[in-house]
C-alpha cells in the first residue's frame, strides 16, 4: 500500500514539475530582427532590428509592429511547451482597427527564432495579412 501511495505521489509531483518547466532561455537584453511579409504587396518592408529585455515571467517577445504602434495590445493566451512559447495577441488601434495574431518562438539559450501571423481589420488600410519572422540573440544583461 505504501509503495502505491509513494509512486502515485511521485508521479503527481513529477508531472506538476514538468508542466511548469521553463524554456531554455537566458534572461537579459535581446536584439531581435524581424522581417515582415505583407500579403498582396509587391514591395516588402526591410528587416528591422530592436532590443528588448526578456525575462522568464514575461517571455513573449514584442513584435516590431507592437513597438511602432500606439495600439493597446494584450496577450490573450500564452503556453509553453518545451523550449517553444505559443501565444495569441489582440491590438486595438486609435483609428478603430483591430489586429489579432498567433505567434511562436523557440529559445535556444542565447538565441531565438519565431513567427507571428497577424490579421489586421478595419482602420486605414482595410484588411491586411502579415507574417513576421524573427531571429534574436541575447546581447547582455537588462539595465
Amino acid at each position: 500500500m505504501f509503495i502505491k501511495i509513494f509512486s502515485t505521489a511521485f508521479l503527481f509531483f513529477f508531472l506538476v514539475s514538468f508542466s511548469f518547466a521553463e524554456p531554455n532561455m537566458n534572461e537579459g537584453k535581446w536584439e531581435i530582427t524581424t522581417k515582415t511579409e505583407i500579403k498582396g504587396m509587391p514591395m516588402q518592408m526591410p528587416p528591422q532590428t530592436y532590443t528588448q529585455c526578456i525575462k522568464k515571467e514575461d517571455i513573449v517577445p514584442n513584435t516590431q509592429s507592437q513597438n511602432n504602434m500606439s495600439d493597446e495590445c494584450k496577450i490573450l493566451n500564452n503556453e509553453v511547451n518545451g523550449d517553444t512559447v505559443y501565444w495569441e495577441i489582440e491590438c486595438k488601434s486609435n483609428n478603430g482597427g483591430v489586429s489579432t495574431g498567433k505567434g511562436t518562438v523557440t529559445y535556444h539559450g542565447d538565441t531565438l527564432e519565431g513567427r507571428v501571423d497577424i490579421n489586421v481589420s478595419g482602420g486605414n488600410m482595410g484588411d491586411v495579412k502579415m507574417i513576421q519572422h524573427m531571429n534574436g540573440k541575447r546581447i547582455g544583461d537588462c539595465k
